[in-house]
């Protein structure tokens, strides 16, 4: 699967339009509101009390991500086998455009997707660095909707409230994951190696 992304993830040039884009350009994924720098920006923009609005904002990147990636692809096809594939592959794909570093974890009845040195990170100073997480919580919950996987989230631990990353658990509803598919927790260990290996 991961092969496969990153050949998808060439960076093409359309010298027209002066635009660079993901992948083909048939799929239309510009690289504009998804670069890194461009999330702050917005984020300082919104300013505080804008929970909702940036946690839609979110979403809405992550179904458009999707989306675009994933062109002309019915979901409701697929098994969850193929749709958690496809989530931790999308995780690694927002690793490879500067997200931090990712992992996703999906249990009997919930997900967890970690987030170290995310952008909060860089910016931990200011007081709009919140509005990082929650928009980072929308594009996690915009995957699993295009994804059809029904699911309420929530922030568990945040960087920015001393935690040792930022930690997003979403709740599965009216579904429980197959043994086979649970995952087992990963040792701090090899959250180490994995960092190490950036």
């Amino acid at each position: 699967m991961f092969k496969r992304l990153k050949k998808d993830l060439e960076i093409n040039i359309e010298d027209k339009e002066g635009q660079l884009f993901l992948g083909d350009k048939k799929k239309g994924l510009r690289l504009v509101m998804l670069r890194p720098n461009e999330i702050m920006e917005f984020c300082e923009f919104a300013g505080t009390n804008a929970d909702d609005i940036l946690i839609w904002v979110g979403k809405t990147l992550g179904k458009t991500f999707m989306e675009k990636f994933f062109y002309n692809k019915d979901w409701s096809k697929e098994t969850i086998a193929t749709k958690k594939e496809v989530f931790l592959g999308s995780l690694e794909v927002l690793m490879l455009l500067g997200y931090g570093a990712l992992t996703g974890m999906f249990k009997k009845d919930h997900l967890i997707v970690n987030v170290y040195e995310s952008l909060a990170t860089e910016d931990k100073e200011s007081i709009m660095a919140k509005n990082l997480c929650l928009l980072y919580q929308g594009v996690f919950a915009g995957f699993l909707d295009v994804l059809g996987i029904e699911a309420e989230g929530k922030e568990i631990e945040c960087i920015l409230t001393g935690g040792e990353k930022c930690s997003f658990k979403f709740d599965l509803i009216g579904e429980m994951l197959d043994d086979k598919l649970v995952d087992e927790e990963i040792s701090d260990e090899a959250v180490s190696d994995f960092l190490a290996s950036l």
